[in-house]
């Protein structure tokens, strides 16, 4: 069944989104602050819809550890950002943010996917979604944004995120969003170490078939480095190989930094899979 997102429609039994990290901070764990800047956050995200993102993803609190970030100074760094490309583009925008009144805003603003790393930790979250027409990534976390990260411990961690994400679906349709605006998350690296997260990568499609679209948030993150030994602004291959292999085991979105390898990545895939045809298949005809 088509999904409207935005202005634009989703297929995802045969389509794959490839949404675009656009941070507006100045302690990102990839690209330290290169779009801190309003003009550059901008930029980037149009740059982006240029290359074939479906929808650009705007952050203005990293989850890792750090200092707190105000509601002030997070609404500063992110409605601004998503009214420019509102009134510029017709990409799909979405705002990582754990806070409902930072949803709330950016609703206003124009975003149309509310993208909670936290699993919904504010209790005011599913009711300010609920009140809009705007989508939710419910995303498995059993940290706190912004704390130390601990050693996390999980007896089966895929029955534990799947049990988790039922969970955060029964609340939502509970609050009144309809599951056809839920997407879920299964939190790659995000209270797991890399043992987990490789679990989660291969067995992906028991995830999946919680059946709402599967996000896979996989670029540059740490089970990648400590898979292949590759420090952070070398994993772009280690990166198309994660998401490649999670769109394999069923998912359907993938967060990426590098636009363009990853639309050119995902369209092979989709190509594979049999969801589109070659654009041209003259070879040996």
């Amino acid at each position: 069944m088509d999904r409207i997102i935005g202005s634009r429609t989703f297929d995802f039994d045969r389509q794959v989104a490839v949404m675009a990290i656009i941070n507006r901070t100045p302690d990102s764990f990839f690209d330290k602050g290169a779009t801190f800047a309003l003009d550059r956050a901008v930029e980037a995200a149009l740059a982006a819809d240029a290359a074939g993102a479906d929808w650009v993803d705007i952050g203005g609190v990293p989850f890792g550890r750090g200092d707190p970030v105000s509601l002030a100074e997070e609404l500063d760094r992110v409605v601004p950002v998503i009214a420019a490309i509102h009134a510029r583009s017709d990409v799909v925008i979405s705002v990582d943010t754990t806070n409902a009144e930072v949803a709330r805003l950016s609703i206003e603003a124009g975003a149309s996917v509310i993208n909670d790393t936290s699993g919904c930790s504010d209790p005011g979250m599913a009711g300010v979604v609920a009140a809009s027409n705007a989508t939710l990534v419910l995303t498995h976390s059993n940290g706190v944004p912004r704390s130390e990260p601990q050693s996390p411990h999980y007896d089966d961690v895929i029955r534990e995120v799947v049990d988790f994400l039922r969970d955060r679906v029964r609340q939502s349709e509970a609050a009144g969003i309809p599951r056809n605006r839920l997407i879920i998350d299964p939190g790659h690296d995000l209270n797991k170490n890399t043992v987990h997260t490789l679990e989660i990568t291969r067995r992906l499609q028991e995830i999946a078939a919680i059946g709402l679209p599967t996000l896979a948030a996989v670029s540059n993150k740490d089970f990648i480095g400590e898979c292949i030994d590759r420090e952070q602004g070398q994993r772009q291959s280690g990166t198309i190989a994660a998401a490649v292999i999670c769109i394999m085991n069923g998912a359907r979105i993938v967060r990426m930094h590098d636009v363009p390898a990853a639309v050119d990545a995902v369209r092979l895939t989709e190509v594979v899979l049999g969801f589109r045809q070659p654009v041209h298949a003259r070879h040996n005809v």
